[in-house]
């Protein structure tokens, strides 16, 4: 190896590195964030239900926050490739994610909350596209599923000691309202560390030194069969706070251990994130199909087991999302052009969101007449997803074998 071929991988390593360090952080503000965040969540359905919420009230407002922090991502996407200006627009959804979660101690009727909660997912929606658009520069280096699973597996530990702390606040204090104002030291952190990043990385798009070749008559079909496949997957699944609903009413678990199943699905989810998006880089969009052939079994132990049975439904649950986190949103950064990938992530959680507030509504309402209609949509939703799934594997988008 001559002298120039040792200067170029030497920069080569240098850039690897440098990404890394981008990832990284972001991730360590993606773990305060979940520790706040989530930590909010795992308690949420028991919350509201204390408030006078019923069973399908909890079902349309988790649904509709989904709706709303999904759908907005849609603006938010397009303003962020038209402005530019993604790291003010992350900022600024990250202080209104993160400012809604400590407010909840305050709220005195199940409207209020459920007010907050909303509040928290549309600042969610406002950062996620313009943060992902700039965490896709880093995965030309790393590997887009390497780089969006350890990313996620950094976020998915803050998701694991969000609820964990609330448990022991509620162990220690027994209050639903101590569990949320706890939660404002993490949101902090979350932002002190995103200044830092922004300090550190004022140009992520100098990370990715040459934009993929791809074609620009718009999105190839292969793309609307996968965001039919992930609709479908996110119909069918279930979310937390009405699985946490389940478990307080019927007495499957008690107000502590709820927290704590929580951050056990939260623990598989940072696993299997990091386990899919490695195995993404290496098989492709197979790696979906077979994580959907799993996880999708999650709601009948969920909701027909007993303790450990629920346990098996938490971690079956806490699997698909890890795995949604990860190949997911690796396979949209690979579908367009740096300068468009606000909008493609927009576009995508856009039509991700309403797929799952009309699931999650009509999950509730199916939860006040029938556990099993719930079960059975949930398990049919998931599974019809991957036919096309394989659709998409047969179809690769621009030549990227990673479909």
């Amino acid at each position: 190896m001559n002298f120039s071929e040792c200067r170029t991988g030497g920069a080569v390593e240098i850039a690897r590195r440098t990404a890394l360090g981008f990832v990284v952080l972001l991730g360590i503000v993606s773990l305060f964030a979940d520790v706040t965040y989530e930590g909010a969540r795992s308690i949420a359905g028991p919350f509201l239900a204390t408030l006078g919420a019923t069973g399908t009230a909890v079902g349309v407002v988790a649904g509709f926050g989904e709706l709303v922090g999904y759908g907005l991502r849609l603006l938010s996407g397009l303003i962020s490739d038209r402005t530019r200006r993604y790291w003010t627009i992350t900022v600024f959804g990250y202080i209104v994610n993160l400012t809604a979660v400590p407010l909840l101690a305050l709220a005195g009727r199940w409207e209020s909350a459920a007010a907050l909660l909303i509040l928290e997912r549309v600042g969610k929606a406002i950062r996620t596209p313009a943060r992902d658009a700039m965490l896709s520069h880093a995965t030309s280096r790393l590997g887009a599923g390497w780089a969006f699973g350890l990313h996620e597996a950094l976020d998915q530990m803050g998701a694991v000691a969000g609820p964990l702390t609330v448990a022991a606040v509620l162990g220690a204090r027994g209050s639903y309202r101590a569990g949320f104002a706890i939660l404002l030291i993490p949101a902090l952190m979350a932002v002190a560390v995103l200044l830092v990043a922004r300090a550190l990385y004022p140009r992520p798009r100098d990370l990715e030194p040459t934009a993929p070749t791809l074609e620009s008559s718009g999105l190839p079909r292969s793309y609307w069969l996968y965001l039919g496949a992930v609709g479908l997957v996110a119909a069918g699944y279930v979310d937390f706070p009405l699985i946490a609903y389940h478990f307080q009413r019927t007495g499957v678990l008690s107000q502590n251990w709820i927290p704590v199943f929580y951050a056990v699905a939260m623990a598989v989810d940072a696993l299997a994130a990091l386990a899919f998006g490695r195995l993404y880089d290496r098989i492709g969009i197979s790696a979906l199909v077979a994580v959907s052939l799993t996880s999708s079994w999650f709601a009948p132990f969920a909701f027909f087991g007993g303790f450990r049975g629920a346990l098996v439904g938490m971690a079956l649950w806490g699997m698909g999302m890890g795995a949604q986190e990860s190949v997911m949103r690796a396979a949209v950064a690979r579908t367009v052009s740096p300068d468009r990938r606000g909008a493609a992530y927009g576009f995508f959680n856009a039509g991700y969101g309403v797929a799952w507030f009309l699931g999650s509504a009509l999950l509730g309402a199916l939860y006040d007449v029938s556990v099993p209609a719930l079960i059975a949509f949930s398990v049919v939703a998931q599974l019809a997803s991957i036919p096309l799934l394989l659709l998409c594997r047969s179809s690769r988008i621009q030549g990227q074998s990673a479909w």
